[in-house]
């Protein structure tokens, strides 16, 4: 048995059991809470760079944990906002996590990283294109009606608007 914090273990190796996924293991050690950000992205594939890191949403305070698994944060996001756009992904044939949708991840992105101000087409433009180094089909694909509303309860909402609009013109 392998300690991740206290209260809760994992089966070792030698139980024969099988390996607990990272994304399910995420939603166990701080609730409620779903996968996100750079981690809900890299698993879609919308951003290039490999995360290392699992990087969780929740309702609680923000807080991150060191295991012998790696690490795992969690960003604070206020109700209703935090409940849209979650979905349970299947990750092996016995193991499911919930996980935000990929326009969620985007929009927990923008909305959890401080000092980002998307105020302008150009500057919402570089964010998605330069800064995340997002592709522009992967960012047509997504579903904007979906992410209009979530608008209204949002953080930041003028900086989701100006993405959405760089979104919805490419």
């Amino acid at each position: 048995m392998a300690s991740i914090k206290k209260g809760l273990y994992i089966a070792g190796p030698k139980t024969g059991g099988a390996k607990l996924e990272n994304g399910l293991l995420a939603n166990h050690i701080y609730g409620p809470s779903y996968v996100s950000l750079d981690t809900a992205l890299s698993y879609y594939g919308l951003i290039p760079e490999r995360v290392y890191e699992v990087a969780s949403m929740t309702t609680k305070a923000s807080k991150e944990f060191k295991t012998s698994r790696g690490l795992f944060t969690y960003t604070h996001l206020p109700l209703p906002y935090y409940a849209f756009g979650i979905n349970r992904i299947s990750l092996s044939s016995d193991q499911c996590a919930m996980i935000a949708s990929p326009e969620k991840a985007l929009c927990d992105k923008i909305v959890s990283t401080p000092g980002i101000l998307l105020r302008s087409p150009a500057r919402a433009s570089a964010y998605l294109l330069e800064d995340l180094r997002m592709d522009e089909s992967n960012l047509k694909a997504l579903n904007c009606e979906m992410i209009s509303s979530w608008l209204t309860d949002a953080p930041k909402k003028d900086s989701l608007e100006m993405a959405l609009k760089i979104i919805q013109n490419l």
